[in-house]
């Protein structure tokens, strides 16, 4: 479970998984796409076709308070979109 941080269920995500089988999670920074691919097919025992990635850099936030400005910034992370084959799903309300 070192590679999959956590999935991610958002509306876009959720149209994306009806129309098209996609499936999004938080991935390591250093994960490769065959590693992603084998523990998602070994943590929910589905098939995956296709193992899409991209790396959000963190953004830089401020805030004015009383004693002046803040600033900081937000965390980077590597998101993994994850194509299933046919007939596969996940459902990840499972176990609440």
């Amino acid at each position: 479970m070192d590679i999959l941080i956590k999935p991610l269920v958002t509306e876009k995500m959720n149209e994306l998984t009806e129309k098209f089988r996609r499936y999004g999670f938080v991935v390591d920074r250093r994960a490769t796409k065959p590693q992603i691919k084998k523990a998602v097919e070994s943590f929910y025992d589905v098939k995956v076709d296709s193992v899409n990635t991209m790396v959000f850099g963190g953004k830089v936030k401020s805030r004015y308070t009383k004693s002046g400005v803040i600033s900081g910034k937000t965390g980077s992370y590597k998101k993994a979109i994850v194509t299933l084959a046919e007939g596969d799903s996940i459902d990840f309300y499972s176990n609440i």
